[in-house]
């Protein structure tokens, strides 16, 4: 397949950017043309790159999980391992407060987060003698996955109230 125009490569990354922009303040009820206004592109544009609205939001909750991977990584390779745990989830809080797609795509279980599951679990082990000793990875799953599914029915936007509930969900799991 011969290399995309310049052109036709910078619109779809800005087709890609603003559909983030666009979930991320209202999660699955974005709109294709609310995305096509926001990348300053025709809705045709949109639909040349994405043929279908879930496959955009399958490109953009791909970014998100793969960020979300990279930030996961970057913890296990923190020396203090409690601490870099902590910052972990605080900070997970905060970025499903940022990216709503995200935060539908987790709580709906329409992504998978097999690889990131793999790297918690690695997490909770480095963390362990600071952490309840019964605490496994499927705790990560009920009270992320649960306080995030209440925030989202409840649509709780604050950045700040996110952060507590990760800080409490933290505190639940301390030895």
């Amino acid at each position: 397949m011969p290399e995309r125009r310049l052109d036709a490569r910078l619109n779809h990354e800005r087709v890609l950017v603003a559909a983030a922009e666009v979930f991320a303040e209202h999660g699955l009820q974005g709109t294709v043309p609310d995305i096509a206004a926001r990348a300053g592109v025709g809705k045709a544009t949109v639909y040349r790159n994405y043929p279908t609205k879930d496959d955009l939001v399958a490109a953009v909750v791909r970014c998100h999980v793969e960020e979300l991977e990279r930030r996961t990584v970057a913890a296990l390779a923190e020396p203090e391992a409690y601490q870099a745990f902590a910052r972990y989830v605080v900070d997970l809080f905060a970025t499903l407060a940022q990216h709503r797609l995200l935060a539908d795509a987790l709580a709906a279980g329409t992504v998978s987060t097999d690889r990131i599951l793999a790297l918690q679990k690695e997490l909770l082990a480095a963390a362990g003698e600071n952490l309840r000793p019964d605490i496994t990875v499927t705790d990560i799953l009920v009270l992320v996955g649960g306080a995030v599914r209440q925030m989202l029915r409840l649509d709780i936007v604050d950045e700040a109230a996110w952060r507590r509930y990760g800080e409490m969900v933290v505190a639940a799991f301390r030895r």
